[in-house]
């Protein structure tokens, strides 16, 4: 009898244990973890993408989601290889409490919020910077202060051009690492190379078609800059013909040269100041995106940079070609 009490006794326990289990699981039947990886993954295109490196007055960090309405990524600009600066800078200084207040904010309005590394600031090609401990240090950065992946702005022009292949393998390396410590489907991992670099036959390392033959299948989109480059300013050369400077390089151009048209985001400076050149206002360019949307791309909008591009902006911009 003494046996078959403590017996019940114990059975009793369990089921209470069990049930305590049941009740504290979450309905969706996923943990934390789970539900933190799901919230980063990558979204599907179209990517409407926004670059943030300025100031901005009584903003410390990203803006309040309904500023951007519309757009559903946003950048904080930029991580260099001595560290966070600018937006990126401005992320860090905020309390943990106010980061993940931001983050909340952020997914429910479908917004993912990722860094960008390197801009026009770093080489780090021609600085011989190492890429498998510069991923390392940047991924780890990108995991401690909570988002939800990084932008691989490469800029060392010098590198490309010098076409050894150097720069090209930077980047395969640099692009491998990265994906060792953020895994494809759990972060975003974007490049925004600049719509030249796809030139077939004009870069000695193969330029970014190469890159994207060894490492696109871990590189989610390229938010290419077709800006800056004495082109792509009226729907002809940003679509289907590029000017004889960088031939074959717009976007149905690029596009036939292999690289998946999802992949393939338009990328326009939000003004004529924020740019060099490659502006075209936003009515026109509505115009552009619901040609190409028509001709079977989706790939989606980037504009450097807020607050001059904000929701107003990409809304002209989306039309009816991509309507919320």
């Amino acid at each position: 009898m003494f046996a078959f009490k403590n017996l019940l006794a114990s059975l009793v326990l369990l089921l209470s244990v069990a049930l305590q289990n049941v009740h504290s699981a979450p309905a969706d039947g996923l943990d934390h973890q789970a539900r933190s990886i799901l919230a980063r993954a990558t979204p599907a295109a179209p990517h409407f993408a926004l670059y943030s490196d300025k100031g901005t007055s009584g903003i410390t960090g990203p803006p309040p989601p309904s500023d951007i309405q519309g757009w559903n990524v946003f950048i904080l600009s930029f991580l260099l290889l001595e560290g966070a600066w600018d937006k990126a800078e401005e992320w860090v200084q905020l309390s943990a409490s106010q980061r993940s207040s931001l983050k909340s904010q952020y997914a429910a309005a479908g917004i993912k919020l990722i860094v960008s590394a390197f801009g026009s600031t770093d080489v780090p090609t021609s600085s011989g910077a190492d890429p498998v401990a510069t991923a390392n240090t940047m991924a780890a950065w990108v995991q401690e202060f909570d988002l939800d992946g990084i932008d691989v702005d490469y800029e060392d022009f010098n590198a490309m051009d010098a076409g050894d292949g150097k720069a090209e393998q930077w980047l395969i390396t640099f692009t491998q690492q990265l994906r060792t410590q953020l895994p494809v489907g759990q972060y975003i991992l974007t490049h925004a190379p600049v719509a030249p670099w796809f030139e077939p036959n004009r870069w000695g390392g193969g330029g970014y078609l190469r890159v994207d033959q060894t490492v696109g299948n871990l590189i989610d989109w390229y938010n290419v800059q077709f800006y800056n480059q004495n082109d792509y300013t009226t729907c002809t050369s940003l679509l289907t013909t590029s000017g004889s400077g960088f031939p074959q390089t717009s976007l149905f151009q690029i596009i036939a040269s292999g690289i998946s048209e999802s992949k393939l985001v338009i990328g326009k400076p939000a003004n004529s100041g924020d740019a060099t050149n490659g502006y075209i206002d936003p009515g026109t360019l509505a115009g552009c995106v619901s040609q190409a949307v028509n001709m079977g791309w989706n790939g989606g909008v980037m504009s450097w940079e807020f607050p001059d591009a904000a929701a107003s902006w990409i809304q002209t911009v989306r039309g009816s070609a991509f309507p919320e």
